[in-house]
């Protein structure tokens, strides 16, 4: 009987831990913190959702196409970086290609993608900078470079009826500097590039 009770209350004592912990860990410290999120860092903390007049239209964190039904590049828009990942920016399939740079299919998708770009900007090959027809690691990527945004200007600004010095201007002011002013490179984000052209639609 002494061994059956200090076992159960050996029992007792490990429910009670755990009960305590799973309300302290699982209930209490998801609570404080995403308050404390909610609180100092609210875009953020719902995903940096991206709004226009008054709905969601995605997250400034995760790459878009701007493409029509068939998958088509719309003229009208900045195109975003390729991706691997699922049917093109699927979150829930997030992925590289992972092919080498010498797998065929890469290639033929490389130069299938430099093709496009030198029929819709008028663009010469070695002036295509390599985020134009290379996927992220992630596939989500919604960064592309300063280089290949400016690529686009003269077709988007064709496509709008837009002034071209007026569609550059707006490039170079969207664009993101290195992280604490050296780490990686200067970005352009694709959606809040075109968040901003639609907006430059309106007042004319």
């Amino acid at each position: 009987m002494p061994a059956t009770r200090g076992t159960l209350r050996q029992y007792g004592v490990a429910v009670r831990t755990l009960l305590v912990f799973t309300l302290l860990l699982g209930v209490l410290y998801p609570l404080v913190i995403t308050g404390i999120g909610q609180l100092a860092l609210p875009g953020q903390a719902n995903g940096s959702l991206v709004s226009m007049n008054g709905k969601t239209i995605g997250s400034a964190l995760i790459g878009q196409s701007f493409t029509d039904a068939s998958g088509k590049a719309l003229p009208q828009w900045f195109q975003s970086r390729p991706s691997a990942a699922g049917s093109g920016y699927d979150a829930a399939a997030s992925s590289g290609s992972n092919w080498g740079p010498e797998n065929a299919d890469l290639v033929a998708a490389i130069g299938s993608r430099q093709a496009a770009i030198e029929k819709s900007d008028g663009a010469a090959l070695a002036a295509i900078p390599p985020d134009a027809v290379t996927a992220s690691a992630s596939g989500l990527d919604p960064h592309i470079s300063p280089e290949y945004a400016r690529l686009q200007v003269n077709r988007v600004a064709e496509a709008r009826a837009l002034d071209p010095a007026a569609v550059a201007k707006l490039v170079e002011s969207m664009i993101q500097g290195r992280d604490l002013g050296y780490l990686g490179e200067p970005t352009v984000n694709v959606l809040a590039l075109n968040r901003a052209l639609a907006g430059m639609d309106s007042k004319n």
